[in-house]
């Protein structure tokens, strides 16, 4: 973790793997066919900045080629931001490329801190490529 003040932001790092990840398609189209939409309920294991053991996470992808595509989800974490503890929601947006290159941008819903986390606004970035077992994040938060 390696915190940064930068105006009234804070800035935190850390990675986050992957504990469970369960897939499945939606609609008609067993074949795989193109485009497609999928549903993936996921369980991420967060430290640095953010400590949060085992999120609980909701995608709704669309499969644009067998390998290309964008996401949505929300990612509900309880545990700890820079020590202060709570729960939030995260808001995220994302892609994935042929080599498996995956960036996604995510945003706190507003409202949804608890604990030491009430009022808690920021937003965040992570970039996973192929190979990776712990992905990299920043997070940039204040308290409105």
């Amino acid at each position: 973790m390696s915190p940064q003040n930068s105006a009234a932001r804070t800035r935190l790092t850390g990675h986050f793997t992957y504990a469970d990840w369960q897939e499945r398609a939606l609609g008609n189209r067993p074949d795989g066919t193109c485009p497609r939409l999928a549903h993936a309920a996921v369980v991420n294991a967060f430290s640095g900045g953010i400590e949060a053991a085992g999120t609980t996470c909701e995608y709704t992808i669309v499969y644009v080629t067998g390998k290309t595509g964008t996401f949505t989800g929300m990612e509900l974490l309880d545990g700890s931001v820079d020590g202060r503890r709570g729960t939030f929601v995260v808001e995220e947006r994302g892609s994935f490329d042929e080599r498996g290159s995956v960036r996604c941008a995510f945003e706190v819903v507003p409202g949804s801190g608890t604990g030491d986390l009430a009022g808690l606004r920021g937003t965040g970035a992570f970039t996973h490529e192929p190979g990776q077992t712990a992905v990299p994040y920043t997070f940039d938060y204040d308290f409105g």
